[in-house]
């Protein structure tokens, strides 16, 4: 599978669905090298600045010159319409919209939950999950089994549910209204009334957790904002949207597609296979070479910036485009090869700076127990159909598989 190179991106919408798992848009590597810096025509016709280089791409998100708040005027968000961008101003910021001493306080309150001491006090249940879907998937009589309804999805689920104190028994609900918002194919009446209907479970959730706690991360964040006597039920709700759309949707998508992509390169699988030790490089090659989360890292710049050159006005919105950084060949040699031995951990598949993703670690270490588990146990593990037959999330804010149809 391949990309045909466009003669011209002036009537292009970005971002562009991505045809192939393994190659980026051709007009991104056709804007990274003619206009780097340049503005571009969103999906749902608004502009805004597309940046598609590592270093300026890295300097913006590290500037705190530019914004995240998503209730600025001109912020770009791809497709949206004015119902949605009234639904973001009226709702209260999560943490990945805020902004200053705001986003500190809030990111703080948070971050004592994937501290590496935590982490590894987690890591013999997740191994017990990810041991229990497939015993489940080694079991199933009839082939092909869909990979993404089997594994990839369940782990993060269950994982993400008993971190945060979610009942797993109700993750058929809240998927279900997280797979309407990650796609844009999603009418915007059903998508506003999927956004009320799981942020009003997570508001039931919350308000039966401040009177009846338990030993997870919504209960110690309430214990500890009542502490301080900051309790803030509607900031609660948007804390709690975050993580659980976040915290399964994302880890998800890469466990899929970091399954193609090693079955798509059987060299470097044997690799892996051959010394474990390699897969945590492998998971960061993994990482960026899908780059699997494209507009999370939308600004709006409050005053003018000059970047590599280029002037970006106050009230500009800025989209920094973490897949063509991944792919910027002055920085990832031969970006278009799969290579574990790469040593790729200063990608920006994360992000980059403040806004840094807060649980990167708990999706390496899930990312690391899969792959390490489900290759040795399932030795002759294969794809059911062909690449260019997976129906890929090719317009949806995250990139992945809908579909894996896997056998052995």
């Amino acid at each position: 599978m391949t990309e045909t190179v466009p003669a011209t991106t002036d009537d292009v919408a970005f971002p562009v669905a991505r045809g192939c798992p393994f190659a980026e848009p051709a007009e991104y590597s056709q804007v990274r090298e003619q206009t780097p810096i340049s503005k571009v025509r969103l999906q749902g016709g608004t502009e805004a600045w597309w940046v598609s280089q590592y270093a300026e791409g890295r300097a913006i998100l590290a500037d705190r010159r530019f914004s995240s708040d998503r209730r600025r005027d001109n912020f770009p968000i791809p497709g949206a319409d004015k119902q949605l961008r009234e639904r973001f101003r009226r709702q209260a910021p999560s943490l990945i919209g805020m902004d200053g001493a705001e986003h500190a306080a809030e990111r703080r309150a948070l971050i004592g939950e994937f501290t590496v001491k935590r982490l590894a006090a987690l890591q013999p249940r997740i191994q017990q999950i990810v041991d229990g879907f497939i015993d489940d998937l080694l079991a199933t009589r009839q082939h092909p089994v869909d990979l993404v309804r089997t594994l990839s999805l369940p782990v993060p689920s269950l994982v993400i549910c008993e971190l945060l104190g979610v009942p797993y028994a109700d993750h058929d609900f809240f998927q279900s209204r997280t797979a309407l918002l990650i796609s844009r194919r999603t009418p915007e009446p059903e998508r506003a009334r999927a956004v009320d209907e799981l942020r009003g479970y997570l508001g039931e959730l919350i308000t039966r957790k401040e009177s009846e706690p338990g030993d997870d991360l919504f209960s110690r964040q309430i214990a500890r904002r009542r502490e301080q006597g900051a309790l803030d039920h509607p900031g609660l709700v948007s804390m709690a949207f975050l993580l659980l759309a976040a915290g399964h949707e994302t880890t998800a998508n890469m466990i899929s597609l970091g399954v193609i992509g090693l079955l798509n390169h059987p060299e470097q699988l044997a690799a892996l296979r051959a010394d474990p030790r390699r897969t945590p490089m492998a998971v960061e090659e993994l990482l960026r070479y899908f780059t699997i989360v494209e507009t999370a890292t939308s600004r709006v710049a409050t005053e003018d910036v000059e970047i590599g050159g280029v002037t970006i006005p106050a009230d500009d919105g800025v989209i920094v485009s973490g897949l063509s950084a991944n792919w910027d060949p002055s920085v990832f040699a031969a970006p278009a090869d799969l290579d574990i031995e790469r040593g790729a951990r200063h990608h920006i598949a994360f992000g980059y700076g403040p806004h840094q993703c807060l649980g990167q670690n708990l999706a390496r270490l899930e990312l690391q127990i899969v792959f390490d588990t489900l290759f040795r146990r399932v030795p002759t593990l294969r794809l059911a159909v062909p690449v260019d037959e997976i129906k890929l999330k090719s317009d949806a804010p995250i990139y992945g598989a809908y579909e894996l149809p896997v056998t052995w």
